[in-house]
């Protein structure tokens, strides 16, 4: 094998690693985690078949929304320069899109077999909505993110509906601690995706996407993160002193340093492309560790 050969497929992997997204699975992953130790927090107990099974539903669902939306980005245009698209990487639209599909009915399947075993639909129908939110964020004919709607379709879907899915499950009910809970994740989550705009504006406008980014600009975008941040950190430390989460739940205060490192990284570079590209992963960053730290302080009340 020839050295340009190997560095061809060394390129090739990373842009595979890239279209997979590995790190945006914690995503999925963090409702479905802090939603049901809420529910262990306040019952001591946690059903552990029922919290596996939604938590491999949830990464299925999400992998079929990154999917998709990689096959409706194609049809408009606005992925042409994103080498680590899968249509592009496979030149094959129609198997993506079939995969994508195969994942959401395993993934739905998962929370149908939760329905059947409670014998209780709620949680398929918080499930089936929060899907039907993220089809409108790209799929066709609405396309809401392109509209400049797709912070807040994320914020209910992984926040008050994801997270009040995960306790429900849990519960067969709901509490104020969940829905603040559900608040917070969804702020975490949507940064995620506005973090995701500022180095794709000329390609986001040339495709007529009207992103927040758009709308705002890049620095005004950026001076808005640290605000969202701030407001994270309070409804944490808000919720603790109201009663609605243990006083160990302050342990999630300490994401503060990652909420300082995406804020200075954002509006230091935020209207350079190349420097800003990464911001998404410093805001995968804030939502992991606040969403682990939290999960935490659900958790050592019981154990200490």
């Amino acid at each position: 094998m020839t050295t340009q050969s190997i560095e061809a497929s060394g390129k090739r992997k990373k842009l595979w690693l890239a279209a997979l997204k590995p790190p945006m699975y914690s995503v999925a992953m963090m409702p479905i985690l802090v939603g049901s130790l809420v529910a262990f927090a306040e019952t001591q107990v946690l059903q552990v078949g029922i919290f596996l099974t939604f938590l491999a539903s949830a990464i299925l669902i999400l992998a079929w929304e990154n999917i998709c939306n990689d096959v409706f980005d194609s049809e408009t245009g606005i992925d042409v320069n994103k080498h680590h698209s899968l249509v592009n990487l496979t030149r094959n639209k129609r198997l993506v899109f079939a995969i994508g599909n195969g994942l959401l009915g395993l993934g739905i399947a998962g929370i149908i077999a939760i329905a059947l075993r409670q014998q209780d639909p709620t949680v398929l129908g918080l499930i089936l909505l929060s899907c039907l939110l993220g089809y409108a964020y790209q799929g066709p004919p609405l396309r809401l993110g392109y509209q400049g709607f797709g912070e807040i379709l994320c914020f209910f879907a992984f926040g008050p509906l994801g997270v009040g899915a995960a306790y429900y499950s849990q519960t067969q009910s709901w509490s104020v601690g969940s829905q603040v809970v559900g608040v917070i994740i969804g702020i975490t989550t949507s940064l995620v995706l506005f973090c995701s705009h500022f180095h794709q504006v000329e390609d986001d406008v040339a495709a007529g996407k009207r992103s927040p980014i758009v709308r705002l600009g890049t620095q005004r975008g950026a001076q808005l993160i640290p605000w969202l941040c701030g407001l994270v950190l309070v409804l944490i430390l808000g919720a603790a002193i109201a009663g609605y989460l243990p006083r160990w739940s302050l342990l999630a205060l300490l994401s503060g340093i990652s909420a300082v490192r995406l804020s200075l990284q954002a509006l230091t570079y935020h209207d350079q492309p190349v420097k800003i590209f990464n911001l998404k992963f410093y805001a995968i960053g804030f939502h992991f560790w606040s969403g682990v730290l939290l999960s935490l302080g659900l958790v050592l009340p019981s154990v200490l």
